[in-house]
């Protein structure tokens, strides 16, 4: 046989043609035998939820209670010296001193007095410091800086003034600088600043400002519980 006219492979060409073969992809694929891709697989389970549940829980409560201690506290009243604006056992809603720095004529505010030691009291804003307050005991007239005040919301006409116990303070008062002049809106059934012990207070006494009633108590006359009441306080 003529063998200078036949070509032979070389193992180099075997080689490279069986890497050729196997790197082609098949013509047809049988119906129903191809593989799919499996998305990877995510947590799940009832413990996962379960934990995912508490984490969320935590992170909650947490805020909860951040916003509670610094920037809303909640007091209840103990009393009728604000009657008829807040009754006994009434739950308030206080904006925290942490952001209350502004403390305006006409506030209710909440404080803790020496006299009272940790009892808190809950009492308007008559006066602020530099202010001059004088009170007309007969006609039951408050004057702030010589202006007869319009007070809708107090009880009844101021009439106590503790002097016939000796304890009141001596009118006029200027209310120093830093201070508040105080009285409750029940003006003849509440010990405020014209009782002499507690006197003008200290604004670093004031714990904050009444928002709201967020749950009322019973009306001091019928004792029943009004949640009309629910809301802002002015």
């Amino acid at each position: 046989m003529d063998t200078e006219n036949q070509d032979f492979l070389r193992d180099d060409d075997l080689s490279e043609i069986k890497n050729l073969i196997s790197d082609e992809q098949p013509a047809e694929t049988v119906k129903g035998t191809e593989k799919k891709a499996e998305p990877p697989k995510e947590p799940g389970g009832f413990a996962y939820e379960l934990y995912t549940l508490l984490h969320d829980l935590v992170y909650i409560l947490a805020c909860v209670t951040i916003f509670f201690v610094f920037a809303v506290r909640l007091v209840g009243v103990d009393g009728e010296s604000m009657y008829p604006t807040l009754d006994n056992k009434d739950y308030l809603g206080l904006l925290s001193n942490v952001f209350y720095t502004n403390v305006e004529r006409g506030d209710i505010v909440v404080l803790n007095v020496p006299y009272y030691q940790d009892k808190p009291i809950v009492k308007r804003v008559i006066a602020t410091g530099g202010q001059t307050v004088n009170i007309d005991f007969e006609k039951g007239v408050v004057y702030v800086d010589g202006v007869a005040q319009d007070e809708p919301y107090i009880n009844e006409a101021t009439n106590e003034s503790y002097a016939e116990i000796g304890e009141s303070l001596q009118y006029p008062v200027t209310v120093p600088e830093g201070s508040l002049f105080v009285m409750g809106d029940n003006r003849n059934h509440s010990s405020d600043s014209r009782f002499a012990p507690i006197g003008v207070v200290d604004e670093r006494d004031v714990l904050g400002k009444v928002l709201c009633v967020l749950f009322p108590g019973g009306d001091a006359v019928t004792g029943k519980r009004d949640l009309k009441r629910i809301g802002a306080v002015s």
